[in-house]
């Protein structure tokens, strides 16, 4: 067996991931920096550092995951924040004002990654000599293989190639990969994970790997890399599962009593918490001013929720391109009641609509939500589909068409044909709004936007200083004084 002189600082600051089950909440046990050696010696041990790897890929500390989100949203033409504590976190990236020190998001970014990176790679050093059976030795592998491909494509798709740490040997201060060896260790990793995870739904706990959480996260690897005909050969293998479908409401999908249902591939699991140490604080913010009332659902302001001093909203220009009668804008409030009886109207020109993406139900604990995050869904994969076979065929096809079909046959949308739409450009720039009203503050608009090269232009066309190396965020400075070998990405004079 290998020493264990690594292992003591794997668990700082990510103790814990609750992963629910059918009945149950997976707290580990967190144990003692004194006896590291005990973490091999039984399975329990070797999961906690397993799940604290867990816990940084979930980003769900406190109101971090909700903060990412934003921020990434923020970016792009769907919505915005305003008032509060943004000038902490969220001005940096809403302005266009990109200097990698003026946010802890910078920092968070670049951080949980690396930390669940951390885990994996010291499971991997010393799971041979672990006291577990054979086959939770080829699982947890598998596990961190999939955990090291999922950081470092967050990594790849927030700051481009950075430096892969891959073994606990290696010295503190290396350059970064080059685009092609980042993009090489991503595939490899997920592909290796693949064959050793369990079937979708035959996971220990819910918010552990399975094959199809690897298969959704290749696919959207290979999205966002323009891998036109991998992306269409692994989303139809993830759809030749047989396992994932679209829920029927989109009204009811992100709520808690739907949680574990098959539209959701791979999701950052959140449980009600009054400490947030694993859930999700998305409403603190978009709760409106005074909100008592929503008569349309008789939602009410619940006994000790918060109503942060920042507002999410969503920007008008992108609420009136819905579709009248897209039931996707069931989730965004145009009215409410305030604590003074009036009823307030938030579409323009009073307002602007308020994103319940994350919409309150069942598990909550003052300022923590239990709505679970999707990273990667089914309607994501259809219409990453019908993209990369756009691409391929040069053009619209009819099971490109069908696909985005399904996704709007749920939104109650009227469906598109072939012959609306007269090139690749013409379906390409539907599919983009196509994902937007689907996926709105799921945080993938703002790589959506790159990956069509509307990502800069639509910025300026808000007023904003968006430069063409804004695709790309800066390297913290403290990663740049840590690491002189790091080079910072073109474009930033830090």
């Amino acid at each position: 067996m290998k020493p264990y002189k690594y292992i003591a600082i794997f668990l700082m600051g990510s103790s814990v991931l609750c992963l629910s089950g059918c009945e149950d909440w997976l707290e580990p046990e967190v144990y003692s920096e004194t006896a590291p050696d005990n973490l091999f010696e039984s399975l329990k041990g070797v999961e906690s550092v397993l799940f604290a790897a867990y816990a940084n890929v979930a980003e769900n500390r406190g109101n971090d995951l909700a903060q990412n989100i934003t921020a990434s949203e923020a970016m792009t033409d769907v919505g915005f924040g305003e008032l509060g504590a943004i000038a902490n976190w969220l001005t940096n990236f809403q302005d266009f004002v990109l200097d990698g020190s003026g946010s802890a998001r910078y920092a968070d970014y670049w951080n949980a990654p690396y930390r669940a990176i951390r885990n994996a790679n010291i499971l991997l050093e010393n799971i041979d000599g672990a006291n577990i059976s054979d086959e939770s030795k080829k699982l947890i592998v598998a596990e961190c293989h999939f955990i090291r491909g999922i950081s470092y494509y967050k990594l790849l798709i927030r700051f481009g190639p950075t430096p892969l740490r891959i073994r606990t040997d290696q010295e503190l201060e290396i350059p970064r990969a080059t685009e092609e060896e980042m993009n090489t260790f991503i595939e490899e990793e997920l592909l290796a994970a693949i064959p050793d995870l369990p079937a979708p739904g035959q996971e220990s706990k819910w918010g552990r790997a399975t094959s199809g959480a690897a298969m959704g996260v290749l696919t959207k690897f290979y999205l966002n890399t323009k891998q036109w005909q991998k992306c269409a050969d692994q989303a139809k293998a993830l759809m030749d599962l047989n396992y994932y479908e679209l829920f029927p409401s989109y009204f009811e999908l992100f709520m808690v009593k739907s949680e574990q249902n098959k539209e959701m591939i791979w999701v950052s699991p959140c449980k009600g918490d009054l400490g947030r140490a694993a859930s999700l604080s998305y409403m603190n913010f978009a709760w409106p001013q005074s909100f008592a009332l929503h008569p349309a659902t008789g939602l009410t302001f619940c006994d000790g929720c918060r109503n942060f001093a920042t507002m999410f909203k969503l920007r008008n220009d992108f609420w009136e391109t819905f579709h009248p009668d897209d039931l996707r804008k069931s989730l965004i409030i145009t009215e409410y009641v305030n604590t003074d009886g009036d009823t307030i109207y938030t579409v323009p020109p009073d307002d602007n609509p308020r994103p319940f993406k994350y919409w309150p139900d069942d598990d909550w604990d003052g300022p923590g939500y239990g709505n679970d995050v999707p990273f990667v869904r089914y309607a994501d994969i259809l219409l990453s589909r019908a993209e990369a076979l756009n691409e391929i065929n040069n053009g619209p096809t009819v099971e490109a068409i069908d696909l985005i079909n399904m996704v709007r046959d749920r939104a109650g949308v009227p469906y598109v044909f072939e012959t609306d739409f007269a090139s690749k450009e013409e379906l390409n720039e539907h599919i983009l709004a196509e994902r937007g009203w689907e996926l709105w503050w799921e945080g993938r608009r703002r790589e959506d936007l790159i990956r069509h090269g509307e990502f800069i232009s639509r910025a300026q066309d808000r007023g904003l200083p968006a430069q063409p190396h804004h695709v790309r965020h800066p390297i913290p400075i403290t990663m740049m004084e840590a690491n002189p070998l790091l080079e910072q990405n073109p474009g930033y004079n830090l």
